[in-house]
C-alpha cells in the first residue's frame, strides 16, 4: 500500500507578502512544491493531496496542479476558516480573517486520504532522504497502526538569515518523540546568538536542537486524536481572531494521552523555504546548484 503526500498549501504567505506556494524557482519556473512532490513520487508516494484556499484555485491549478496531475495521482481540497464548525461557530467567528492553523487543514482533507501519510508545509524544502525514510516506513505499518512517525531537523540548518522562524522543539527518548514546545519566535541577534523568545523570556539555544518542521508520518488512526483535540481547541477558541489548531500540539497529544508513538527519525539536510521575500533568490540558487550537480533534472516533469 503506498501512503499519500499532503500538503499544507492554504497559508496566508503574511511575511512573505505573496502566495509563496506557487512562486516560481526552478530553472523552468517551476515551484518549491515541484520538488517536494517529485521527491515524494521517487520515494515511493502513490499520491498527493493539496490542501488549499478557494481563492488561490485558478492559480493553483495554473501554476502547479495541472503540471503535477498530469504525472502523478493528485486532487486538492479546501481549508477556509469556516471549514468543520457549527452554524453557531461561524457566528462567533466572523471577524476572524484566516483559517485555524494546520491541525484544521488536517482535518479538512480526512476524505481524501486513504492510506497512511506524510504531511509536509509547501514553503519547506525538506530533502528526499526525508521522503525515502518516510515512504519506506509508512508503506511497511498497518492502516490503522498506533506507531507514527517523524523526520527532525538540526535547529541551526533550519534558521533565516532575514528574520524569525517558527519552529518546534523536540525532546527524544530512545529513538522516540517525547514532547514538542512550539517557539514561535526564534532569531540570530546581533551577536549571532539564536535566541527563542518563549513565554515571555529570552531563552539561549545552541543551534543543535532536534526541531519539528511539520514533517509527519501518520496511519489514518491519528485522525482520532486530531478530532479529540479539533473539539477541545474550537469550543475554548471560537471567538479568537489569531488561535491556531497546531500540528505539532496535537501529535503530542498522541503521546501525552498515551495513544501511539512517534518514532522519531531525523535529517542532517539545510533547510531552505519561502518565509520571507528575500528567501526566494536563495531558494532559486539552492535549487539550481542542485540541478548543476545531477541531484534533480534540469527539467523534472515530461509535460
Amino acid at each position: 500500500m503506498k501512503p499519500t503526500l499532503l500538503v499544507l498549501a492554504a497559508g496566508m504567505g503574511s511575511r512573505y507578502g505573496g502566495v509563496k506556494q506557487i512562486d516560481g524557482v526552478g530553472l523552468h519556473d517551476e515551484c518549491l512544491l515541484d520538488f517536494a512532490t517529485y521527491d515524494a513520487k521517487k520515494s515511493g508516494f502513490g499520491k498527493v493531496v493539496f490542501i488549499i484556499r478557494k481563492d488561490i484555485e485558478q492559480a493553483f491549478r495554473e501554476r502547479l496542479f495541472d503540471r503535477i496531475a498530469k504525472n502523478f495521482d493528485a486532487e486538492y481540497v479546501f481549508q477556509s476558516k469556516e471549514s468543520l464548525l457549527t452554524e453557531q461557530q461561524i457566528k462567533d467567528s466572523a471577524d476572524r480573517q484566516k483559517p485555524w492553523g494546520t491541525t484544521h487543514a488536517v482535518l479538512c482533507a480526512e476524505q481524501a486520504v486513504k492510506t497512511p501519510f506524510a504531511v509536509i508545509n509547501a514553503d519547506d524544502y525538506y530533502g528526499r532522504q526525508a521522503f525515502e525514510v518516510l515512504g519506506k516506513y509508512l508503506s511497511s505499518i498497518d492502516p490503522y497502526s498506533t506507531e507514527h512517525a517523524m523526520v527532525g531537523y538540526v535547529l541551526g540548518n533550519t534558521m533565516s538569515r532575514s528574520g524569525s522562524v517558527s519552529r518546534g522543539v523536540c525532546t527524544v527518548k530512545d529513538e522516540k518523540l517525547e514532547s514538542i514546545v512550539e517557539n514561535l519566535k526564534i532569531y540570530y541577534d546581533k551577536d549571532d546568538k539564536i535566541i527563542s523568545e518563549i513565554d515571555g523570556q529570552n531563552k539561549i539555544l545552541t543551534g543543535n536542537e532536534w526541531v519539528s518542521m511539520n514533517l509527519f508520518g501518520f496511519s489514518l488512526k491519528a485522525f482520532e486524536e486530531f478530532h479529540t483535540y479539533w473539539d477541545n481547541f474550537i469550543s475554548t477558541n471560537s471567538t479568537s481572531p489569531k488561535a491556531e489548531a497546531l500540528l505539532p500540539v496535537s501529535a503530542s497529544d498522541i503521546i501525552a494521552h498515551n495513544k501511539g508513538i512517534i518514532k522519531f527519525f531525523n535529517s542532517q539536510e539545510t533547510w531552505f523555504g519561502m518565509t520571507y521575500p528575500e528567501d526566494r533568490q536563495l531558494v532559486k540558487d539552492e535549487i539550481a546548484k542542485k540541478i548543476k550537480d545531477g541531484y534533480y533534472p534540469e527539467k523534472l516533469w515530461e509535460n
